[in-house]
């Protein structure tokens, strides 16, 4: 009979568990919540880093420009000074007598043609192109590099006559 007894006893535990459960957190006083407000903190946080992080961030943008700057206009003036000797050599070439196309220039047509060219882009570029070239003898010279001349053609037997024809003007 106790055997019974205990078996009863075990099942009506195990039933009646949830319902004490129930009763005991029922029973427990519920302490009131407590709520942290993180995401005014984060806010507050960002807001801040933003105010210090902007203006270094501006002063790293500037100090690139001005450090790549610079190799831009150098870059710009380059390409504006082939443009430049490019435009004035094709002007000379079309403007003076004895060039054939397609062929070498002798050397009296060649020194022709840079007097020509210079005085072309005297006339006609910017100055500031000009004289980034290096004025009108550095135009001669680029105007020189650019053109086909015959073998014994040289600086001192083509250029140099044209750039004292040029000083001569």
């Amino acid at each position: 009979m106790t055997r019974i007894v205990l078996a009863a006893l075990a099942l009506a535990c195990a039933f009646s568990s949830h319902a004490i459960a129930a009763e005991v957190v029922a029973a427990v006083p519920t302490a009131p919540a407590v709520i942290l407000p993180y995401g005014d903190w984060i806010v507050a946080a960002g807001q801040t880093l933003t105010a210090i992080l902007m203006p270094v961030l501006v002063a790293l943008a500037g100090k690139a420009i001005y450090q790549v700057a610079p190799w831009a206009s150098m870059f710009l003036t380059q390409a504006r000074l082939e443009q430049m000797t490019k435009a004035v050599t094709d002007y000379a070439l079309n403007a003076t007598e004895g060039v054939v196309k397609g062929q070498a220039l002798t050397i009296a047509v060649g020194s022709s043609v840079i007097a020509k060219a210079v005085q072309r882009a005297v006339d006609a570029a910017p100055k500031a192109v000009v004289s980034a070239a290096g004025g009108p003898n550095g135009v001669a010279e680029l105007v020189f590099r650019t053109l086909h001349l015959e073998d014994g053609a040289t600086a001192a037997n083509t250029l140099a006559p044209a750039q004292a024809a040029i000083v001569a003007k």
